[in-house]
């Protein structure tokens, strides 16, 4: 494997993501902000329309987010090529059976560490200089997805910093873990609900958080601060009572 350099692999990872930023976001909202996604979608979650004032602040922090992540991949690429982390590329070292199980490992952890740091964010005397960008925009779209002050998105960047230090992990693995944060972050702040009224009360769909679930937290500020499951705010009284009753309410209006 040829060694490159930290500012070859910052530009190659401030492109990916930047890439990945705008078609995930911009795809999504071409659907599901245009006359074909009202097919799809159950209800809209959205009390009022997006302002593109608000969507390009949004993009703006986005930017500078993917500049620190980009930062971070930079940093762990040197940082493998030098053998000081934790990431293989030998199937066999691990087994496949272990690709799975890092994969659901990694996930709770990130949502166990997102949990409290995002708890942390509102306290009144850190949410002001930590998380006033991401909610700045009101009800979220998808664009509000990557759209995160420069300390959260230094602190988030700090997750991956550090399980490739701790956990074996396959780069197979950490790109499906990066994809998968994409996806649901983009689900999350989508705006529109596309699950049944049966979601939340199915036994496993009431473990996992969705359009209508994260809605609430940014309407409500108090609640739901998970970032995949909703265990952390079952356990510590963070998830609202209301909220069956919401996502009817959502799927009524």
């Amino acid at each position: 494997m040829l060694d490159r350099s930290f500012g070859y692999y910052w530009l190659v990872f401030i492109g990916v993501i930047l890439a990945r930023y705008l078609l995930m976001a911009g795809g999504t909202h071409l659907l599901f902000y245009s006359d074909l996604g009202k097919f799809f979608a159950k209800r809209e979650l959205r009390l009022k329309s997006p302002l593109w004032r608000l969507i390009r602040g949004d993009v703006v922090l986005s930017v500078l987010s993917a500049v620190v992540f980009a930062l971070c991949a930079a940093f762990i690429m040197s940082e493998y090529d030098l053998g000081a982390t934790l990431l293989y590329t030998d199937l066999r070292e691990y087994g496949l059976w272990y690709l799975g199980v890092s994969f659901v490992l990694v996930l709770i952890l990130q949502d166990t560490y997102f949990y409290f740091m995002h708890r942390v964010f509102h306290h009144p005397l850190l949410f002001r200089w930590l998380h006033r960008g991401h909610h700045r925009s009101g009800d979220p779209t998808p664009w509000t997805s990557f759209a995160f002050d420069l300390p959260e998105a230094i602190l988030q960047a700090i997750f991956f910093l550090g399980v490739v230090f701790v956990v074996p992990l396959h780069f197979i693995t950490l790109l499906a873990v990066l994809m998968t944060m994409t996806v649901w972050s983009v689900w999350n702040h989508l705006g529109f609900e596309l699950f049944p009224s049966s979601f939340p009360r199915h036994w496993l769909g009431r473990w996992f958080i969705g359009s209508t679930h994260h809605s609430l937290h940014h309407r409500k500020y108090t609640v739901h601060y998970g970032l995949y499951f909703t265990l952390w705010d079952k356990l510590l009284g963070t998830h609202d009572p209301n909220y069956e009753n919401e996502f009817d309410s959502a799927l009524r209006r």
